[in-house]
C-alpha cells in the first residue's frame, strides 16, 4: 500500500475545509491556507478518479471479451 490518500480521504477533508471555510471564523491567512489545500486536495481526488476511469475502460475494452485489468503503468 502506498502512502497515497484514498479518494474518500480527500473527499472527506475537502469537506472538512469547506465547512471551515463557510463558518466565517478565519482569519484571512487561515482562509487562504486552507483554500491552498482544498485546490491541492481536489487535484489528488481528480487525479484518483482519472486513474479509477482508466481503469474501468481497460476492463470493458478487453478484446476477446473477458473481464481484466491491466496496471495504469503499462
Amino acid at each position: 500500500m502506498t502512502g497515497r490518500p484514498s479518494f474518500r480521504e480527500e473527499l472527506t477533508r475537502l469537506e472538512a475545509i469547506v465547512r471551515q471555510l463557510e463558518a466565517d471564523e478565519l482569519d484571512l491567512d487561515q482562509a487562504l491556507e486552507l483554500f491552498e489545500e482544498g485546490v491541492r486536495r481536489l487535484k489528488v481526488a481528480r487525479e484518483l478518479l482519472q486513474e479509477s476511469d482508466l481503469k474501468v475502460k481497460r476492463v470493458l475494452e478487453a478484446a476477446d471479451g473477458t473481464l481484466r485489468t491491466r496496471d495504469l503503468d503499462r
